[in-house]
């Protein structure tokens, strides 16, 4: 009963979705919605992007809050042992099975079980999970009867499902079965907006202690980096500022360095210096004839960063100068590498 009491107050703790985005506040209504009902979620979304989060949330959100929240890794545990994990086994079914040791569906029974990157599972075991899905029993390995589980299932992957079945690699009645209610975890590429309410939300959990602050400009070069790692690598930058630079402000310079990318000074000849296609054009009085494209980016560079300059680096006082939507603003800046 304590190890159950551990594993809810760790699931109160994580279940909450930040965020002020459209996206995620899509995923928030989501949540709020298929909740209360015990229909099997399936969450896709890139690896980082808080998949897990959304099915905590999801959890927190239905009648069995105070149940189990049980979660497994599918792509994480040897071929050989997954079904032992899942279904669980008797003493002496195989060699080192030195007692009777129960599975994660009735571990998770009355509670939700969380089942990770469930393209990754293996082609076989998918059989087995289907049969566990329809009747509602498990049996574990060595044993001779069934055990009735009451399981809620929510599961994750960061494949394309549908190419996986195309490939034969994945069950597409399978897929029916989990898959009643998609929800998409969006990229933090696609939302910067939660960049800041992200890091805020991260602080809090690592304490006062050590903790930075953001000027604008390293605001700027966090709302324009790529995030392929999504959240998870938001994270690591934060505790890498803490480690490196505890209790400073941190400035364009320093995030550069956080970022892993080569300082930038604010002017138009480093952008001409990463962007070696971007050249002086030929003036319009010249004998020559004027490249029209490379003197619209020329031109474009420079009102962007004069912009910028004169919104103190903050975006959206800087599309608002230019009169352009922030979003297209961003993409021109990662077009020219501006921030």
């Amino acid at each position: 009963m304590a190890s159950t009491a551990r594993r809810v107050e760790k699931t109160q703790a994580d279940g909450q979705i930040v965020g002020v985005s459209v996206a995620i506040e899509q995923v928030r209504d989501r949540v709020r919605r298929v909740g209360p009902s015990s229909a099997p979620v399936m969450i896709s979304g890139p690896s980082g992007a808080g998949k897990e989060m959304v099915a905590r949330a999801i959890h927190q959100a239905s009648p069995r809050a105070a149940m189990p929240f049980v979660a497994i890794n599918c792509g994480a545990i040897p071929a050989d042992l997954i079904e032992s994990e899942l279904f669980g086994h008797e003493r002496g079914a195989f060699t080192g099975a030195a007692q009777r040791r129960i599975g994660r569906f009735e571990e998770a029974s009355g509670g939700t079980l969380f089942l990770d990157e469930i393209g990754d599972m293996r082609f076989d075991m998918q059989v087995k999970l289907l049969r566990v899905l329809e009747d509602g029993m498990v049996q574990r390995v060595g044993g001779t009867s069934a055990v009735k589980v009451d399981v809620r299932i929510v599961c994750a992957t960061h494949r394309d499902i549908r190419d996986e079945i195309d490939a034969g690699r994945f069950r597409e009645d399978l897929y029916f079965r989990l898959s009643v209610i998609p929800i998409h975890t969006p990229p933090l590429q696609e939302r910067p907006e939660d960049i800041a309410p992200i890091i805020d939300h991260f602080q809090r959990k690592m304490g006062e202690r050590d903790r930075v602050q953001f000027d604008r400009m390293a605001m700027a070069r966090l709302e324009l980096h790529d995030w392929p790692g999504n959240v998870r690598e938001l994270r690591n930058v934060l505790e890498r500022a803490r480690v490196l630079f505890p209790g400073h402000s941190i400035g364009g310079a320093e995030m550069d360095e956080l970022l892993g990318r080569p300082r930038a000074s604010n002017n138009v000849t480093y952008l001409r210096d990463v962007r070696p296609d971007i050249v002086p054009p030929v003036a319009p009085n010249g004998d020559g004839p004027i490249n029209l494209r490379e003197l619209i980016e020329t031109l474009e560079c420079e009102r962007i960063q004069h912009a910028l300059d004169a919104a103190d680096g903050v975006v959206s006082e800087a599309a608002r100068l230019l009169t352009l939507k922030r979003t297209t603003l961003i993409e021109k800046m990662r077009k020219y590498r501006v921030a």
